[in-house]
């Protein structure tokens, strides 16, 4: 096997486009971390994943954990709430990082996973062994990290736990495909191979498609409800689909069969912003991140995000960032590869 399996892909019109298009500007980073061998009773509780020193190779951006639960079942616990079920199949997501806690159906004392892994740097790839002689659960570890800017968007939309179950189909045989895969292909987290690391992005995009598509609007918040709104969704996707394009208010209300009050209003109330500010944030974000993984001068990128003129898209970019375009480039850390996509 040289690769990993492709991707399901989004229907033709479906919100996860927009998802789509903004994963693939964002500079992702992951891998499958360890593997969990537990027999009940087991319990054991985890720190913050910044806190996990070591273990992790060091990175700037957010960090994103994630647990596919390839055998039996335990529950979870995230910043000390109430305890989830979690059984086979499911994919257990944590977007901030957040303090958790599992353990097994029959009560145990838990244990700080500190003492569970092995000591670091990893020379192979990381296995746990932990807990009694009952019920044997599989849970398999990764960790995604997203650049800031582009990538929080995607992440203050979504509850600090939650967990998908991909339907049985080509969604499940893909996720199930994609672990058996890194699994025969593991090594030390930080070594391994192109489509080793690009594993864990493709994965949680497909949850995160999945996500989107198991919840009713009321169930979402922020930026991903704003993407299942008829109208502000659709307006999303004509902005994404063509930002550098010289929007107006007008022109967008007419293409998505809305007057422009109506339009206006939908913006406010879920982004909290009227559509051409949102547009012109995103195409800020877009220059950055052409600023930090491409060699396209000033003028260039400009262009490509819809500036007319160098000086007013530098005039924008410092009131946005802080520091003119070419002085914020020459300020970030290299980039670690080419956006996905581009």
């Amino acid at each position: 096997m040289t690769g990993s399996p492709d991707l399901p892909r989004a229907a033709p019109g479906d919100p996860f486009d927009v998802v789509r298009q903004v994963l693939d500007l964002v500079r992702l980073d992951g891998a499958i971390f360890f593997r969990s061998d537990f027999r009940a009773p087991w319990a054991y509780t985890s720190p913050p994943a910044a806190e996990l020193t070591g273990a992790l190779p060091p990175g700037p951006g957010s960090l994103v954990m994630f647990h596919v639960i390839a055998e039996g079942s335990c529950w979870i616990s995230v910043g000390g709430g109430p305890p989830r079920e979690v059984s086979a199949g499911d994919v257990v997501v944590m977007p901030y990082g957040d303090a958790n806690a599992w353990g097994s159906r029959e009560a145990a004392d838990p244990v700080p996973i500190t003492r569970l892994l092995p000591p670091t740097p990893w020379t192979e790839f990381p296995r746990i062994e932990h807990g009694g002689a009952g019920q044997r659960t599989q849970v398999v570890c990764g960790y995604l990290r997203g650049d800031a800017v582009l990538f929080d968007p995607v992440l203050r939309a979504l509850p600090s736990l939650f967990v998908v179950r991909p339907p049985p189909g080509p969604a499940a045989d893909w996720v199930r495909a994609s672990v058996d895969f890194a699994l025969a292909s593991a090594r030390p987290p930080g070594e391994g191979s192109g489509a080793d690391r690009r594993l864990p992005e493709l994965l949680f995009a497909e949850v995160l498609r999945l996500y989107l598509h198991e919840q009713g609007q009321a169930d979402l918040t922020g930026w991903l409800a704003a993407l299942r709104d008829p109208v502000v969704g659709r307006a999303l996707s004509l902005l994404h689909a063509d930002p550098a394009r010289d929007w107006s208010v007008g022109e967008l209300s007419r293409s998505v069969a809305v007057s422009r009050t109506v339009l206006l209003d939908r913006f406010q109330e879920l982004l909290g912003r009227p559509p051409i500010r949102y547009l012109t944030q995103w195409r800020l974000n877009l220059a950055s991140g052409l600023l930090r993984t491409t060699g396209l001068g000033v003028a260039e990128v400009a262009g490509r995000v819809g500036y007319r003129s160098e000086e007013a898209f530098s005039r924008a970019f410092k009131r946005a960032f802080g520091a003119a375009p070419a002085h914020w480039r020459a300020g970030q850390v290299p980039a670690l590869g080419p956006v996905a996509g581009s």
